[in-house]
């Protein structure tokens, strides 16, 4: 049967409506008005798609988060005259190393750790804000609408199939089927996020990271909770190290006090860890109940769960961001401050230069790769090249672990960010992962991985902290997290890493269960996609490399309001 695709066309398609795709659109429409008034100048109008894959605008938005508002400044010059979400400003900032039962707080905040002139903010209120700023301004913004695949002619790409609807498990038609739509556009800003299934192809296929240093990445998980007035003070911002992550990890603490009842608290840990055992949403349970932690949050109410990955190579690992009729901008480029853990500043600034970009393309009706490279040249003359190339040795540093990272920090700050070694070569991601054996010696199986107990309050299993991410997939659909070969978990990976995907996804997503009732020296894979809150850990951290990661039925995933 021959599929009858509706075809739409656009002037601009920009995929992901996050802070980087929606700055985009907003600053492109802002750009076009201000150029409408000038006398002489020819009319050009182009039409504006962003297409996300959420229900809603923010529904899959989420970070920690502490905003640098310069760039969002830079977008709106009225900002302060404006109902913009900025829950609050930081009035308060510190570093704690935590030990087993205590804690050592550093006299002197690091530089890139204060955050005066800076808010605390819901990452979903603020992409929810400037998508309605952006429809305002007269850009098509369609949520529900995942990009299943990249269009190509040769080598250009000229748009996105959005993902079909109403098909079953089993692959077959529903009654409700709906073929994908066939989104053709001059040019595709592909702005997904950290491990975009669209830039994945794109980079692979055009061999965007020529010459460049893998990406490498780390898992954010965080809750918001409600607690008795005073635990923390509004603005108020704490990271932590140490306690709950050895020395050999990557990774960190924070809590955040968005409003006088409200705190966020979450761990971050590097995707280039070496224990197979390790469980990040385990290691989280452990923060909480720190004591010092635990006295914030005893007798409170947990309100919202989420996780997803952070890109967080540097300067070195960002790939070509261009290609005929292609920009990547924000994080789906890899443009993050990992050492000021922050972003979203920098995903609106680089979308303000794709805007800029892409008028000058259209101007001169060439969207070629040799017209978009000037958004590299932008890149190379903005603050983004000079905050990223100063730390762009950050994260390699810690490779050998905490004591070397903090050593080679340190050079880097007095180094203008070389520090031991530039380039410094990025650990090996999921390839560090050391097997069983190495690790643990033999005799060492998955049966001896225990999972901490939970206790319900301060503590919470994985399924129950999914029901508190607002995760919903229909479960009559393919599943979206492929594995090319089941039969290697059930034998090569159970033998050699004990069948990691369980410990890492924080989703409770991947389960070898019984092939047949009472044997459980039989297992298969069962994947419970339904419980996935996108966080795509399992396509990066695989040691096999074998999961990929695609959008599900549009509109499906959490609902990360307030996150």
């Amino acid at each position: 049967m021959t599929d009858e695709r509706e075809t739409l066309e656009t002037d601009v398609l920009i995929v992901g409506g996050g802070p980087a795709g929606l700055a985009a659109a907003i600053r492109l429409k802002d750009l076009l008005a201000a150029r409408a008034k000038r006398p002489g100048v020819a009319s050009v109008d182009p039409s504006i798609m962003v297409i996300e894959k959420a229900a809603d605008f923010g529904g899959h938005s989420i970070s920690g988060a502490v905003l640098d508002p310069s760039s969002l400044r830079e977008l709106f010059p009225n900002l302060d005259g404006m109902e913009a979400p900025l829950a609050a400003k930081v009035v308060k900032d510190s570093v704690e190393y935590l030990f087993q039962d205590s804690k050592f707080r550093l006299p002197i905040t690091p530089p890139p750790l204060q955050n005066h002139g800076n808010y605390v903010i819901s990452l979903s209120h603020l992409v929810k804000w400037l998508a309605g700023e952006a429809e305002k301004r007269g850009v098509d913004c369609m949520p529900g609408f995942p990009g299943a695949s990249l269009l190509f002619e040769g080598d250009r790409v000229i748009g996105v199939r959005t993902g079909d609807k109403g098909i079953d498990k089993n692959g077959e038609r529903k009654g409700n089927y709906e073929a994908g739509v066939d989104i053709r556009a001059k040019v595709t800003i592909l702005a997904e996020g950290a491990r975009g299934s669209l830039t994945k192809t794109a980079v692979s296929r055009l061999r965007l990271d020529a010459g460049k240093f893998p990406m490498v990445y780390t898992i954010g998980v965080k809750e918001l909770w409600e607690v008795p007035a005073g635990r923390l003070q509004k603005g108020e911002v704490i990271h932590t190290m140490g306690e709950p992550l050895g020395w050999e990890t990557f990774g960190g603490g924070f809590i955040y006090g968005l409003s006088e009842t409200e705190i966020a608290v979450g761990l971050v840990i590097g995707l280039d860890y070496h224990d197979p055992f390790l469980d990040p949403h385990g290691l989280f349970q452990r923060m909480k109940s720190h004591p010092r932690v635990a006295a914030l949050l005893q007798g409170g109410k947990l309100l919202k769960y989420g996780a997803r990955a952070i890109s967080e190579g540097g300067w070195y690992c960002v790939p070509k961001t261009y290609a005929d009729g292609l920009l990547l901008i924000g994080e789906a480029a890899g443009f993050l401050n990992a050492m000021r853990l922050k972003g979203i500043h920098l995903a609106i600034k680089t979308g303000m230069l794709a805007a800029e970009t892409v008028l000058e393309a259209l101007e001169h009706n060439d969207t070629s790769a040799a017209v978009l490279k000037s958004f590299e040249d932008r890149v190379e003359d903005s603050s983004v090249k000079k905050e990223l190339y100063g730390v762009r040795n950050f994260h390699a540093g810690f490779k050998h672990g905490f004591l070397g990272g903090m050593i080679n920090t340190g050079l880097m700050m007095m180094t203008g960010g070389r520090g031991l070694i530039d380039p410094l070569r990025p650990s090996g991601g999921h390839a560090d992962m050391e097997k069983l054996i190495d690790r643990y010696g033999a005799g060492t199986t998955r049966d001896l991985f225990e999972r901490g107990r939970t206790d319900g309050k301060l503590t919470f299993d994985r399924l129950t902290d999914v029901f508190h991410s607002g995760t919903m997939h229909d479960e009559d659909q393919p599943a979206h997290l492929q594995v090319a070969d089941p039969n290697i978990c059930e034998t090569k990976c159970r033998e050699e890493y004990g069948n990691p995907c369980e410990k890492f996804c924080p989703a409770a997503v991947y389960e070898m269960v019984p092939k047949q009732d009472g044997d459980p020296g039989s297992l298969k894979l069962q994947i419970n996609f339904s419980n996935c809150v996108h966080c795509k850990t399992c396509d990066i951290m695989d040691p096999y490399q074998i999961i990929t990661w695609v959008t599900p039925e549009g509109g499906g995933g959490p609902q990360y309001d307030g996150l």
